[in-house]
């Protein structure tokens, strides 16, 4: 079989950043949480059949070596080990939960619960009482497993309604045939490519530094109090209430967070800043092994304007301009390194660059199931970091734009975020 060291895979910069990033009071992980319908495993009453899921997952998860991975230290580095997976240890029933709020403060508590690190950095857990006649689920993955589309593959494997793997990432389409340059000519490139990514690491790092948003309750140290809330909109009347103005799904997204950021804070008599900065991941190119691939889009949400369709248009405009630019800057520079990863995170505790994290991520295009029990609903949950008190995370499926707010409850009351964020979906969804 070998040493352990001759089967360990040394982490991706972007990937070890996601290690040296966690800490025990930022959990450096999220979850996926569903609800499953009778079937495979599932009784009809929603009695849960832990042996008979065990058996199932154990022949899907050689399909995907991260799952039986765990993370040591190589060195300096970081690697991926080979392990034995203890399904007991990994697929776990908990205790039962009243209703969608009832697992609502699971998965509330679970962002604040540090993850195992002897063995591989996932679990799923089946949830009684969700809904009745149903029992929810919740896979919770460590960010330097996956981001968010390399997570939907994992849901799609462990999840799938076959128990095949998805397809594996491929890199963009061409020839593979790299033409002949001129070695002079590729050196110039080289260097002056490297020299864009240093002014680009530079403008980046004295961003994080500017105070660029006033103090607001939206930033500040995170305590341990954490508020999740699930939303759902229809996705066909979001995707055509949205192309009306010429905007994108995400476009809505982000016009209805901005809006309902603005009132919370106009509902605890707080002040609104002119802008709502968020930071928002878009996919990069080709990952390779990597689980995470993702450059960062910064988009300035406006305040003060109550037309939906005025806020929609000013924000799709925004995102049609920063998009390419954030896929060609990349990885945060900081990030690339594991010294610039432990500066980065001491850093982005007093950063006003930035107030809220929205993530919208391609969901599966079918319907899913676990072990033959088929799952009806899911939210993805996101972390919260540095000092960035809120987060919303979309996954489509099944026709629903599936959304979940987490945040600082003490900061921010996320039922009443929730209620507001479905209701200005619903306002963009009316422009059709």
């Amino acid at each position: 079989m070998g040493s352990p060291a001759a089967r360990r895979e040394r982490l991706s910069a972007a990937d070890a950043s996601n290690i040296v990033i966690d800490a025990p009071d930022q959990v450096n992980a999220f979850l996926m949480a569903g609800v499953l319908g009778p079937g495979g495993p599932i009784g009809p009453g929603g009695e849960v059949d832990l042996r008979a899921l065990r058996a199932a997952l154990a022949a899907v998860i050689p399909s995907e070596p991260r799952l039986s991975q765990r993370v040591v230290r190589d060195g300096r580095r970081f690697a991926w080990e080979r392990v034995p997976v203890d399904l007991e240890a990994h697929v776990r029933l908990a205790d039962p939960v009243d209703g969608l709020p009832g697992l609502e403060a699971l998965c509330a508590r679970l962002m604040v619960t540090a993850m195992p690190t002897d063995r591989p950095l996932w679990e799923l857990l089946l949830v009684p009482g969700a809904a009745p006649g149903r029992v929810a689920v919740v896979l919770r993955i460590h960010h330097a497993m996956a981001d968010g589309l390399a997570a939907v593959g994992l849901v799609e494997l462990l999840l799938g309604p076959t128990g095949t793997a998805p397809a594996a990432d491929v890199d963009p389409p061409g020839d593979g045939v790299e033409p002949p340059a001129d070695s002079a000519v590729s050196a110039r490139r080289g260097l002056r490519a490297r020299l864009r990514m240093l002014a680009s690491g530079w403008e980046r790092t004295a961003a994080v530094l500017r105070p660029a948003v006033p103090r607001t309750v939206l930033l500040g140290p995170i305590g341990p109090r954490r508020g999740v809330a699930f939303v759902d909109a229809p996705l066909d009347a979001l995707a055509a209430g949205a192309s009306t103005i010429g905007a994108t799904v995400n476009d809505a997204l982000l016009a209805a967070v901005g809006a309902a950021a603005e009132a919370a804070l106009r509902s605890r008599g707080r002040p609104i800043p002119p802008v709502l900065p968020a930071s928002v991941p878009v996919a990069l190119g080709a990952r390779g092994r990597s689980g995470n691939a993702v450059g960062v889009m910064l988009v300035p949400l406006p305040t003060g304007e109550s037309d939906v369709a005025t806020r929609l248009a000013r924000i799709a405009a925004l995102t049609r301009a920063r998009k390419a630019d954030a896929r060609s800057r990349g990885q945060f520079e900081l990030t690339r390194t594991r010294t610039g990863t432990v500066l980065f995170r001491r850093l982005v505790r007093f950063q006003r660059l930035i107030v809220m994290f929205v993530t919208n991520v391609p969901g599966p295009r079918h319907r899913l199931a676990l072990a033959g029990a088929p799952l009806e609903r899911v939210w993805p949950v996101s972390a919260i970091q540095g000092n960035v008190r809120l987060s919303v995370a979309a996954l489509s499926y099944d026709g629903m734009l599936r959304c979940a707010v987490h945040c600082d409850a003490d900061a921010i009351p996320a039922t009443s975020f929730a209620v507001v964020l479905g209701q200005e979906l619903e306002r963009v969804a009316a422009l059709a």
